[in-house]
């Protein structure tokens, strides 16, 4: 069974049914074909971080990324001490 990708907008969509529109948790997942985790984790993400969350394909949130090019910088400065 190969896994599912869903976009960024279909994220959110799918969030706000719930948040919005007042459709309970378990009717959006019957309706969109998910597991109730999958959608309550996608409304987590979008609460914590509503501007940054399901950054897509590939792309890093901010502080992950920043966290990466720092333990690259380390790694370059301790090679080269």
């Amino acid at each position: 069974m190969t896994r599912r990708k869903f976009s960024r907008e279909f994220k959110i969509e799918a969030v706000k049914l719930v948040t919005e529109r007042g459709v309970t948790v378990a009717q959006a997942c019957r309706d969109l074909d998910l597991a109730e985790s999958v959608l309550r984790r996608w409304m987590r993400e979008a609460t914590v971080a509503s501007a940054t969350a399901f950054p897509g394909n590939g792309q890093q949130r901010a502080e992950l990324a920043e966290i990466a090019a720092l333990k690259k910088e380390v790694a370059k400065l301790r090679g080269g001490a």
